[in-house]
């Protein structure tokens, strides 16, 4: 009797176990149908790439990083004419606006703005991704009597936008459309082949005002 209990709860518990791996298997397939993909490597289909963004920038570090951590088979090359693709800096952009000002006309609040500008072409100049804005935005309020505590604040938050805006590159490079595009370029528009155009003067309004000018100077924040 004890020996009959056994083999059918062992029976249970392998069966138990079987149909949990088989609805593993039905949800992954479903996941798979509806394009999901578990966040790590999305490999891109070039396996060179040029960027005209600055290598001794934090900003171009970041994407450098980004970019092989998402597609470990693909590397940067220095000259343009030896990749398959080209990442190319159009505008790079950082600035603030006031937002709110007190009864005695001084700063309250402050929005921060970050906007990168890029394109990203193939070897023959076809454009797989055309000139595209992504923009990061936050809101912070301001503190005159607290300027050091309140740069730093800036500055990380600087930090996380930056992040952000790298993310979401690297989404659109690895995104579906962009395989499809550079797999099958015949219908794209095209730019001169071979110019990948020059990394553009950043612009960078500071993000911290000095107690003589707002905005002043306040080197070692945003993106550079």
């Amino acid at each position: 009797m004890h020996s009959q209990s056994t083999s059918t709860r062992s029976t249970a518990s392998s069966l138990l176990y079987w149909t949990r791996g088989f609805a593993g298997l039905v949800l992954l397939a479903v996941l798979g149908a509806c394009g999901f993909h578990l966040k790590g490597v999305s490999p891109l289909p070039f396996d060179t790439l040029y960027t005209n963004i600055p290598e001794n920038s934090a900003f171009g570090a970041q994407i450098r990083r980004a970019i092989i951590a998402a597609s470990p088979n693909t590397r940067f090359v220095s000259k343009a004419s030896e990749a398959q693709a080209r990442l190319t800096q159009l505008s790079n952009t950082q600035y603030l606006r006031e937002v709110s000002l007190n009864a005695q006309g001084q700063v309250e609040e402050y929005e921060l703005n970050l906007r990168f500008t890029f394109q990203l072409t193939d070897d023959k100049g076809h454009l797989i991704l055309p000139p595209t804005a992504l923009e990061a935005i936050r809101e912070i309020p301001y503190d005159s009597t607290a300027l050091q505590a309140k740069q730093g604040e800036i500055g990380n938050l600087y930090i996380e936008m930056q992040q952000s805006l790298v993310d979401r590159v690297v989404r659109r490079l690895t995104s579906p459309e962009v395989t499809k595009a550079f797999q099958n370029p015949q219908d794209l528009p095209q730019t001169e082949p071979g110019n990948p155009g020059p990394a553009q003067q950043n612009d960078y309004r500071s993000p911290i005002p000095t107690p003589l000018s707002i905005p002043g100077a306040a080197p070692g924040t945003g993106i550079n």
